[in-house]
């Protein structure tokens, strides 16, 4: 198992940036994989960022460009960092680790709100 809490959500203005970041309960090295999604209100949740274990890191065609998952290894912790922020960012974003196959958990969730 893995307990994840997340934090950073925020008001912002368009234009502006924000760092979010997940805390993990274990080691990053024994996760699978690490990633943000988010769910905007009536929306289904969709991906965000994913980066794997070993390997690079994917982004949602929406994102490209304007966001970037980083992880620190020394503090078990995965942040993302969120720039040129639009309204359409406005969702509550989640952080989830997977351990291999289905085995998924999620963190509590943090809002992000884009308006001026």
């Amino acid at each position: 198992q893995v307990q994840l809490v997340e934090s950073g959500g925020a008001l912002v203005q368009p234009g502006g940036s924000l760092r979010l970041s997940c805390v993990a309960s274990r080691s990053l090295f024994s996760i699978n994989t690490m990633g943000w999604y988010r769910q905007a209100p009536g929306n289904q949740r969709e991906l965000v960022a994913e980066s794997a274990r070993w390997g690079s890191t994917y982004y949602g065609d929406s994102v490209k460009g304007r966001f970037t998952l980083i992880k620190d290894n020394t503090k078990n912790t995965v942040y993302l960092q969120m720039n040129s922020l639009k309204p359409e960012d406005t969702a509550v974003y989640y952080c989830r680790a997977n351990l291999g196959q289905e085995e998924n958990y999620w963190g509590q969730g943090t809002q992000v709100t884009v308006s001026s």
